[in-house]
C-alpha cells in the first residue's frame, strides 16, 4: 500500500513540475512572439512633401462641397510620388469618398472635420470590396484605398460619416442582398459578377484599405460610420494608435482586420455600438479560397466600451492565429470581454491566442469560446480547429451570465486551453466547458475568494450527530 501511495504522489507531483514547465515555455514563447512582431510592424513611411488641401480649393465653411479639392489634392500627390496633405481647422463637407493614392498622408489638424454626405448617390460607381466576409463590387466605402502603399490618416481631428439618416436605417432591408452575398460565395460565382448597390442595402464601411501595406491610423476622432468604421481587408504592417471613437450606429464596429497581419492596436479609446475589435478572415467558401488567415496582431493598452471587447470570428474561414491581448481594461460597459464564435459553416482553425493582463468591470460574459454561434450550420462538416488558448491574470468585478465557457463539438473538441490567475469577484454561471481537450486551471478565483476556514464552534455541534 506505501509503495502504491508514493508512486501515486510521485506521478501527481511529476504532473505538477511538468504543467509549470510548460506554463513557463509558453509565457517565454508569447514574449518572443510578440517582441519579434513588434520588431517588423513599422507602420506607413511620410513624405517630406508637405501640402495644405486648401491649396486645391476646399473652404471648410461646412456648406460647400470639397471633394473636388481632395481628388485634385491626391491627384497631385500622384504625379509627385506621394504628400502629406494637411486639412487645417474648419468642417470640410465631401459628396463623396476620398480614393487615397500610395505614399499619402492625410493629417487633420486638431478641429478639422471630415463631414460626409450620406446620400448614397455618392458612393458609386461600384468598388471591389468585401461584405461580411464575401467578396464582392458596393458603394464605395467612404475612404477607400486599393493595392496601395504607404498611406496613413493622423492628427487630432474628426473624420464624421454623418450616416444616421440614410446608411444607419438600411439593416432592415439588407436581408435579400444579404442572402444573395452569400448564395454567390457558396457557389463561388465570380466576383466580377457579384454586383452590388442600388437596391440591395448592403451598407459601405466608413475606412477600407483592401490589399495595402504599410499603414498608419493614429489620433483621430471617428464618428456616425455607415457600417463598420476601419476594415483592414487583406492588408499587412498597420498600426492602429490613440484612435477615438463615439460610433454607435447601426454594426459601428471599431477595427476589423480581415486576412490581414502583422497589425498593432494600441492605446485605443473605444466607445462603439458594436464589436470593439473584430478579427475575421473571410466567410465560407471565399475565405477557404483566400488561403491568407488574420496572424500575428498585437492589442494592448486599449480602453474597452461598447459591445464586445476583442471578437474573432465569425467569419474567419481562412484562420486566426497569433492573436496577443495584453495590458487592456475597460472605458465602460460591454456586454462581452473575450468573444471567440464559429459554426460548422466556417472551417478553418483559431490558435495561438494569448490574454494577459486585463480586467473588465460589468459584463454578460467574461470570456466566451464557441463552435455552436448563431445556431447555424449544425448539419455541416467544416468543423473548426480551435486550441492553444492561454489567458493569464484576467479580472472582472461582476459577471451576470457566465465566466468562463468554452464550446466545441463532439467532432473537433476544443483544446490545450490554460486560465491562469483569472479573478471573477461575482458570476453566475462560473465555469461551462464541453466538447474540451486539455484544458487546465491554476490559481483561479471565480465567485470570490476564499479565506482562512472557520474554527468548530458550539453551533457545529448542532448538525453532528
Amino acid at each position: 500500500m506505501r509503495i502504491i501511495l508514493y508512486a501515486f504522489l510521485f506521478v501527481l507531483l511529476g504532473f505538477q513540475k511538468i504543467s509549470a514547465d510548460t506554463f513557463r515555455c509558453i509565457e517565454s514563447e508569447r514574449i518572443n512572439k510578440r517582441d519579434s512582431l513588434l520588431s517588423i510592424i513599422t507602420g506607413a513611411k511620410i513624405s517630406d512633401n508637405i501640402i495644405s488641401i486648401t491649396d486645391f480649393g476646399a473652404i471648410g465653411d461646412g456648406v460647400r462641397n470639397d471633394k473636388p479639392a481632395f481628388d485634385k489634392a491626391m491627384q497631385s500627390a500622384a504625379k509627385q510620388g506621394g504628400a502629406h496633405i494637411i486639412v487645417p481647422p474648419g468642417t470640410f463637407l465631401l459628396k463623396g469618398p476620398i480614393h487615397f493614392v500610395s505614399n499619402v498622408c492625410l493629417e487633420l489638424m486638431d478641429g478639422a472635420i471630415i463631414k460626409f454626405d450620406s446620400n448614397p448617390k455618392y458612393y458609386l460607381p461600384l468598388v471591389k470590396t468585401s461584405w461580411e466576409g464575401t467578396f464582392l463590387y458596393n458603394y464605395s466605402p467612404f475612404i477607400y484605398g486599393y493595392n496601395l502603399h504607404d498611406i496613413s490618416i493622423i492628427g487630432k481631428g474628426k473624420i464624421d460619416g454623418n450616416a444616421s439618416s440614410t446608411f444607419a436605417t438600411w439593416k432592415s432591408k439588407q436581408k435579400e442582398g444579404q442572402a444573395l452575398s452569400r448564395k454567390m460565395n457558396h457557389e463561388e460565382i465570380p466576383i466580377e459578377l457579384r454586383r452590388f448597390g442600388n437596391g440591395f442595402w448592403l451598407r459601405p464601411q466608413l475606412i477600407q484599405f483592401y490589399n495595402c501595406k504599410n499603414i498608419t491610423l493614429s489620433d483621430v476622432f471617428i464618428t456616425n460610420s455607415p457600417f463598420w468604421c476601419i476594415h483592414l481587408l487583406k492588408s499587412e504592417n498597420v498600426i492602429c494608435c490613440s484612435l477615438r471613437y463615439d460610433a454607435k450606429l447601426v454594426n459601428n464596429d471599431g477595427i476589423d482586420p480581415e486576412c490581414s497581419r502583422n497589425i498593432l492596436i494600441e492605446n485605443i479609446e473605444f466607445n462603439n455600438g458594436d464589436d470593439n475589435i473584430a478579427i475575421k478572415s473571410g466567410r465560407d467558401n471565399d475565405g477557404w479560397a483566400s488561403t491568407m488567415p488574420s496572424e500575428n496582431i498585437i492589442i494592448r493598452n486599449c480602453r474597452f466600451k461598447g459591445l464586445h471587447a476583442v471578437v474573432l470570428g465569425s467569419e474567419m474561414s481562412s484562420g486566426v492565429q497569433n492573436i496577443f491581448v495584453e495590458n487592456c481594461t475597460y472605458g465602460g460597459y460591454c456586454k462581452r470581454g473575450i468573444y471567440i464564435k464559429t459554426n460548422p459553416d466556417r472551417g478553418g482553425f483559431i490558435k495561438n491566442l494569448y490574454v494577459k493582463n486585463c480586467r473588465f468591470d460589468e459584463v454578460e460574459d467574461l470570456f466566451y469560446v464557441t463552435s455552436m454561434y448563431a445556431g447555424e450550420g449544425l448539419n455541416n462538416i467544416h468543423y473548426t480547429d480551435v486550441k492553444n488558448i492561454y489567458v493569464d491574470s484576467l479580472f472582472c468585478r461582476k459577471v451576470r451570465k457566465a465566466g468562463l465557457v468554452l464550446q466545441g463539438t463532439s467532432q473537433k473538441p476544443m483544446s490545450d486551453v490554460i486560465f491562469s490567475n483569472v479573478e471573477i469577484q461575482e458570476v453566475d454561471n462560473a465555469v461551462s466547458f464541453d466538447n474540451t481537450l486539455n484544458v487546465e486551471m491554476r490559481s483561479c478565483h471565480i465567485g470570490g475568494r476564499v479565506g482562512v476556514p472557520s474554527q468548530a464552534s458550539s453551533a457545529d455541534k448542532l448538525f453532528v450527530k
